[in-house]
This record gives structure tokens, sequence and C-alpha cells, in this order.
């Protein structure tokens, strides 16, 4: 229709409009025109997912396994590529994630506590006000496991050696503020077990320092352990759910044993702050189908990964309580002292 405007010499011509004029004219709709489209038009290009962790860890698996879901349900072009950013126990891929432009175009997968708990323990490079949390797709409950051939079979007698150990038990976590970590000093402080932090890069060193005994206890998130224990001396004691997961319907929790404890790691979609609505709405909806879709919950099911699915209100109130929680523990035990 513009052309035709343009080109069409029958039409009347306005006085002082000459043929320069109405090209300019033209030109100046059909650019809005264009730049309407390409907003409606919501992902025109590949997104990518920063994992603020090692390849191969329980986030990695859940975020390649989320992004092959999700691009069922968005147009052809939004291929997400999954880009493992470590560092500063996540602070690197998760400041990368906040700093990014609020267009769509950059999300991330990332677990609790850490999202939390680093703000809390030293000026960060990111804040919860400057990341918007998608939906949460995981959670995984924490545990405490020992070797097979340990005298240790119960948390009663976890914590009667404990105390009998002039230090403490030693105990792996995948780092200073990990969920392991964070979780040992929640322990400590309800129960009378005594135990000593020994932090690794990632879960899966906790898995070789407890199989060549080099640690005494190791703390891994549900999921982890259940594989870490397939086919090796593993003994899982205890679970950090508030009831025992269909995963794992033999292995008790803490709560059932007398000590409240329930803690582990959510895996959650972030996004930077400030996204438009309508491109909020766009991976909202995505997320939704995908986290519903029959072969990502087969996948998930087969791979140990227990699925709990918290929309973006629930999920930005849980770490708005999360937040509120460790700042108090905090203060009373900081757990990077």
């Amino acid at each position: 229709m513009i052309d035709r405007v343009v080109r069409d010499s029958t039409l009347p011509r306005r006085p002082g409009i000459g043929r320069g004029m109405a090209a300019l004219a033209a030109a100046a709709l059909l650019a809005l025109s264009a730049g309407a489209s390409a907003q409606g038009g919501y992902p025109d290009r590949p997104i990518t997912m920063i994992v603020p962790s090692l390849a191969g860890g329980g986030a990695d698996i859940t975020a390649r396994q989320l992004a092959r879901a999700m691009e069922k349900y968005l147009p052809s072009a939004a291929r997400i590529t999954v880009v493992s950013r470590p560092g500063a126990a996540g602070e690197i891929g998760m400041a990368a994630v906040a700093q990014s432009k609020p267009d769509g175009y950059t999300l991330g997968l990332t677990t609790t506590p850490n999202i939390v708990a680093i703000p809390i323990e030293r000026p960060a490079q990111y804040s919860l006000d400057t990341i918007d949390a998608l939906a949460n797709i995981v959670d995984d409950p924490g545990t405490l496991s020992v070797h097979a051939d340990s005298p240790i079979r119960s948390v009663a007698d976890l914590i009667a050696a404990s105390r009998k150990d002039r230090d403490g038990l030693t105990v792996g976590t995948a780092g200073i503020g990990s969920a392991g970590h964070i979780a040992l000093v929640m322990l400590m402080n309800m129960s009378e077990f005594r135990g000593v932090n020994v932090p690794f890069s990632g879960s899966a060193g906790v898995r070789t320092a407890l199989l060549t005994r080099d640690i005494q206890v190791g703390f891994a998130n549900l999921g982890e352990a259940l594989t870490f224990s397939k086919g090796a001396p593993w003994r899982i004691l205890a679970q950090m759910a508030p009831q025992r997961l269909s995963i794992a319907p033999d292995i008790p929790t803490f709560r059932e044993l007398g000590i409240p404890i329930e803690t582990g790691s959510l895996r959650l979609v972030i996004a930077p702050r400030g996204m438009p609505k309508e491109v909020v709405a766009t991976l909202e909806a995505a997320i939704d189908k995908a986290v519903n879709d029959p072969e990502f919950l087969a996948t998930a099911k087969a791979t140990d990964l227990p699925v709990r699915y918290m929309r973006r209100d629930e999920i930005n109130r849980f770490l708005r309580s999360m937040d509120s929680r460790l700042r108090e523990l905090w203060k009373v035990s900081p757990w990077n002292k």
C-alpha cells in the first residue's frame, strides 16, 4: 500500500511535497513497520543460557534438558545454546546474566543457595534486585552419605561418631557457601553433630574423596547421591526433604529422625531484570510447556531429577524468604569465616 501511494502519479499530491519528501515519508513508515514486526517476533535469533558452574554437573544437565524442551515451543530460529561460566562460587555466571541486555536473549540456569548467599557473604556483582527469576525447575534436597564400609549406618550413628572425634567428622561439600556447606552449618546448629567442612570445586570431588576414604562424610543433592550410589560403595543416610521423595522412598528424612532440616538446591531459570512484558510472557509460556512435556519428564525421571515447577511469582517470593532466613543464619554462624 505504501509503495502504491508513492508510485501512483494519478493520486493528488499535497502542495509542497515532492517525490523526495514522499519517498522519505514512505521509508519512515516502512522502518516503523519493520521495528514493530521485529519487536513482535521475539525470539528471532538464538538464545544463550548461562550455567554458572562446571559442565556436566547437575545444573548443566538440567539446563540442557530444559533447553531442548523449550525449543519445541519457541519459533524455529530460537535455538538455545547452553554455556558454562563457572567461577567465584557461581558469581561470575550470575553476574554475566544480570549485567546482560534485558532483551530475552541471555538467560541463566542457576542454583540455590548460591544465588542468595553470595550477596550476603560479600559485595557481589549482582543482587536479587538485578535478577528476575522466571521459574524453578528442580528441587533437589541435600543428603549425607558415608562409604558403604563405614560402621556408620544411621544419622544417630553419625552424630555419636562425631561426638567421639575430638575435631568432628570431615564432611565434603561442593565449596565454601555451597548448599552442602550451609546445610552443615544448619545441622550443627540443630543437633549435636560436629563436623569440619572440606570444600571441593564440585560434587564430583566429593564423590571421589568419599570413595577413596579421604573424607568421612559426603554431602550431595539427592539426585547426585542416587547416581553416585549406583554400583559403588556409597551409603545414603538421610535426605533433607520435607517428606520422602518418590525417587528415594526408602531413604528417611532428617525431619523423621527429629532434626527439622530442610534444605538442598533449587535449579531455576533467571534473566536480567527489566525485560519487556511480552518477552517475559513468551519465555514463561515456553517454560510452562517444557516442564510438562512428556519427553522432558521422562528424561528427568531417568536421570533422577526431582522436578518441582514454581512459576515466576512463587519462586521470587521463595528467594526473598530464603534471603531473610540466610541473613539470620549469617548473624549467628557466618559460613565463610
